[in-house]
């Protein structure tokens, strides 16, 4: 059915390239060492969205009060909340939020705004 045209290897047998041990199986690595490795790897645990720019003061400011509007028109029936939110942004300061949160882009705002805001809506 082939001819030399399509099988360049002719009659001959083709042996494989992989390494194995004397009883012709492969060697296995041991599932804890693995593990081991993986923990062992020191990753940052920062991920980065390519492609997205770096948010300036000004943004952040304009983003933040934008976030706490929303947040109090959801909780308007709850004076509590809406006291909580406002206290937040009084005291809020744009350039220690920006140097605690480094290289924030839009989505990283919205996640680090989440966590900072969670407790005072609950």
């Amino acid at each position: 059915m082939f001819n030399n045209v399509n099988n360049p290897f002719g009659n001959r047998a083709v042996t494989s390239s992989t390494s194995s041990d004397s009883q012709g199986r492969r060697q296995k690595e041991d599932p804890k060492e693995e593990l081991k490795k993986y923990i062992d790897e020191d990753e940052p645990d920062e991920v980065k969205i390519g492609g997205l720019p770096i948010l300036t003061e000004d943004e952040v400011l304009a983003m933040t009060h934008s976030y706490i509007e929303k947040l109090k028109s959801e909780h308007e029936e709850n004076p509590k909340v809406i006291k909580k939110l406002d206290n937040y942004l009084a005291k809020f300061d744009v350039k220690k939020f920006m140097k605690k949160n480094p290289n924030m882009t839009s989505p990283d705002f919205y996640m680090v705004m989440y966590n900072e805001t969670e407790g005072m809506v609950k």
